[in-house]
C-alpha cells in the first residue's frame, strides 16, 4: 500500500519528507519536513489533523466522538481506493 502523503515543496515542487513529528493531542501530529532538493533545502512545519470517521470504529474510545464523513466523502474516498487497485481478470488475462 503507498501513502497518501504526497506534499510537494512550495517552492521548487519536489517531494517533501518527515523529519520528526510531535503528537499534540490524540487527534493532532505537528510534523517538521524538509525538501527532499538538496538545492532548494526549504524546512516547514505542519500539521495533521484527524477531523472526521470514515467509518466507525469495532473498539471506540469515548473519549473521543468524531463526525462520521459525509457520504459524498466516503464515496470519493471507495472510488480511488478501487481505481488504484488491480482487478482479478485484468491480472488473470496477463498470466501472471
Amino acid at each position: 500500500m503507498s501513502s497518501a502523503y504526497k506534499l510537494k515543496c512550495p517552492h521548487c515542487k519536489h517531494g517533501i519528507r518527515i523529519r520528526n513529528s510531535i503528537g499534540l493531542h490524540d487527534l493532532l501530529r505537528a510534523a517538521y519536513l524538509q525538501c527532499t532538493n538538496v538545492n532548494c533545502g526549504a524546512t516547514f512545519r505542519g500539521e495533521f489533523e484527524i477531523t472526521h470517521e470514515m467509518s466507525p470504529s469495532g473498539t471506540p474510545n469515548p473519549e473521543i466522538r468524531l463526525p462520521m464523513a459525509d457520504s459524498a466523502i466516503r464515496r470519493a474516498a471507495i472510488e480511488r481506493e478501487n481505481a488504484s487497485q488491480m482487478d482479478i481478470d485484468d491480472l488473470l488475462s496477463t498470466g501472471q
